[in-house]
Order: structure tokens, then C-alpha cells, then sequence
């Protein structure tokens, strides 16, 4: 196996597979010319070598794009019951199905096992490029991806996606509106159920959090960071409204979290919002349903995913990409947030 420093050229493993490095190229290109056990014996070498064609000439060689990968490091119960994701990956789909194009959609258990998928996705030709979620800071991905010439889109702030062009929503500017909208209802005790400290934009969620509590002086500002399921939203709410100097407004890093704190403050028989206000990020058809429906930071999820498979197409046909904000997600006032009881 080489090293990251060492480069190595379709010669070395023409040499090493002993052929000719035009049996590579056609190896690569599934083309014919080759025979089956000569094609195995190519691609395994290349891989135990470490190397993949370049990303120009990949698409010099090929005339469309047939599969974009997406990996989620996620459970897949919470997945299924996470409208996020669903309505981003709908948004993907609009924009591929336009192109004649499949989703490769796999769960994964950790960034190390994604980096894996990627690479093999990559190297036997299963994928023209990726759309890479959910950075963390630091994120361990970026680095031997960006070796391997895979052609990516991050969805995240260019802070967080190492150079990969990326589309991102502002959550640093919608979190301190979120807030200063609590303030002006008269709101002193706000707090925050976050997602893992980990991720990138929890992260700068929690720093516009606390910044904005800050500039206003208001009190506490507590935040208590889940793992994005109703279980934990729930525990997490329970945990606020114990103590003694209780939250009367609790911001949720997104919906599901909401709605479950909402079942909570029933439970302890607090009135919403008479008692506690409550707002959710990512409104969606769940922030409409409940009773009272829930203040939401709505923004257009599906337009997201599509943008996010725009850009990805416009780097695979070469042109030069600038990471570019979508649209900050806006207020979205309901029955769930009011002025404190006196």
C-alpha cells in the first residue's frame, strides 16, 4: 500500500498488474479489450495500490452521469422518522431524476466507516461523485477524500468542509433571530436542546446561542446537547424543567425534539405556551399537526437538497464552484411561543 506522499500513476499499476497501462484505461472505463479475469486482476491491484483515475479524466471518458453516493451516519429508525432528511433527499431526486441519475443512498455507522464506503464507491467506479453531510469540526473525512480526487458537494459552512465546495444554510443568523424573538415576547430564561457537540453546525448553533443571550442579558442560556431522537428531546426537557430556576422558553435543534418536549410539558402540567414556550428548527408537516401547533425556523428543505444536486452536477461538467448560501431560515410564528405568564 503507498503512502499519502507517495503518488501513484496508472504506470505503477500497469506495471504491478502487468499490463499495459491502455489495459488500465479500458479496465477503468469497462470498455472492451480486456478479458473479465484481467479486469478483476487491474481493478484489485489498483486497489491494493491506492489509486483511482482523476476526476477530468473520468469525465473526458464518460458521456453522462449515472449515480451520485450519500452517506448517513445515522440510525436508520431515526432516520425514517426524521422529515429533514426525507424531504432533502426528495430534493436530490428532483434535480437527478432530470439528468436520467440514481441516488446510492447507504447507512453507515461512523465517519471512519463512510471514508471506507467513499473509497470503494470511488475506486470500483459505483459512483460519479458524492454529496457529503453532516461535518463535524476537524472532520476526519476530508482529508483522504480529498486524495482521492473524489468529486464531492459538502452541505455545510466552508469553515467545516476542508476545501470541498459546499452549499449551506446561515444557522448562525436564524439561531439569534430565533432568540431575539423570545426576548422581545419578554422571554428571560431561554435554553437550547442541541444536537452533538461534534457536529459542525451544532456547534455554531450553540455559539450564536449563547452570543445572543449574552448581548441581550438575558439570564441562563443553558443548552443540553441529544442525539436529534424524541427519546432524548424528551430527557433533555425533563431535565430543564426540574430545576428550579426552569427555562419558560426551550429552542429544539429540530422538529421531532420539539414535539416531544411538547408531550413533556403535558406531562408536568405546564400549559403551552402559558407556561413554556416552545420553537422548533426545520418546520415541517409534524409543527403543524400538534396542539397548539409549533413555532418553527422554517426554511425550504427541498429546494436545499436541489441546489445541493445542482452544484455537484455543475462540478462534475468542470465548471469552477463557489460555495454559496441558500436561503436562512425564517421564523415561522404559531400557537406553541407567547408572552410568559406574569
Amino acid at each position: 500500500m503507498s503512502t499519502p506522499s507517495e503518488r501513484v500513476t496508472i504506470k505503477d499499476v500497469a506495471a504491478a498488474a502487468g499490463v499495459s497501462k491502455g489495459a488500465v484505461s479500458l479496465a477503468f472505463n469497462n470498455k472492451p479489450g480486456v478479458s473479465e479475469a484481467t479486469r478483476e486482476r487491474i481493478l484489485a491491484t489498483a486497489r491494493q495500490l491506492g489509486w483511482a483515475p482523476n476526476s477530468s479524466a473520468r469525465n473526458l471518458s464518460r458521456q453522462s452521469v449515472d449515480i451520485i453516493g450519500l452517506a448517513l451516519c445515522r440510525p436508520a429508525r431515526l432516520l425514517g422518522l426524521e422529515p429533514f432528511y426525507m424531504e432533502f433527499v426528495s430534493g436530490i431526486e428532483s434535480v437527478l431524476a432530470e439528468h436520467d441519475c440514481s441516488l446510492l443512498l447507504r447507512l453507515v455507522g461512523s465517519l471512519e466507516e463512510e471514508v471506507q464506503l467513499q473509497e470503494r464507491w470511488w475506486r470500483e467506479r459505483q459512483v460519479d461523485g458524492s454529496i457529503l453531510v453532516d461535518f463535524h469540526q476537524d472532520d476526519p473525512r476530508i482529508a483522504p477524500l480529498r486524495r482521492l480526487g473524489l468529486p464531492a458537494v459538502g452541505v455545510g459552512h466552508p469553515d467545516l468542509t476542508g476545501g470541498f465546495p459546499s452549499v449551506w444554510t446561515d444557522d448562525a443568523t436564524a439561531v439569534a433571530e430565533a432568540v431575539r424573538y423570545l426576548a422581545a415576547l419578554g422571554h428571560r430564561r431561554i435554553a437550547r436542546v442541541g444536537g452533538p457537540a461534534g457536529l459542525g453546525h451544532s456547534a455554531i448553533r450553540t455559539e450564536a446561542f449563547e452570543r445572543t443571550v449574552r448581548e441581550l442579558g438575558l439570564d441562563g442560556g443553558r443548552h443540553v446537547e441529544t442525539g436529534f431522537s424524541g427519546e432524548e428531546g424528551a430527557r433533555a426537557t425533563r431535565m430543564l424543567l426540574l430545576t428550579s430556576d426552569r427555562p419558560t422558553a426551550i429552542v429544539y435543534d429540530n422538529d421531532i425534539m420539539a414535539v416531544a418536549g411538547l408531550g413533556v410539558a403535558a406531562e408536568m402540567g405546564l400549559a403551552v405556551p402559558d407556561d413554556l414556550s416552545l420553537l422548533a428548527w426545520d418546520d415541517s408537516q409534524l409543527c403543524r399537526l400538534t396542539r397548539p401547533t409549533l413555532s418553527a425556523m422554517s426554511h425550504d428543505v427541498h429546494g436545499f437538497g436541489a441546489e445541493v444536486a445542482r452544484v455537484l452536477f455543475d462540478l462534475l461538467a468542470g465548471q469552477e464552484i463557489r460555495s454559496r448560501p441558500v436561503a436562512t431560515p425564517s421564523l415561522m410564528p404559531r400557537g406553541s411561543t407567547a408572552p410568559p405568564r406574569p
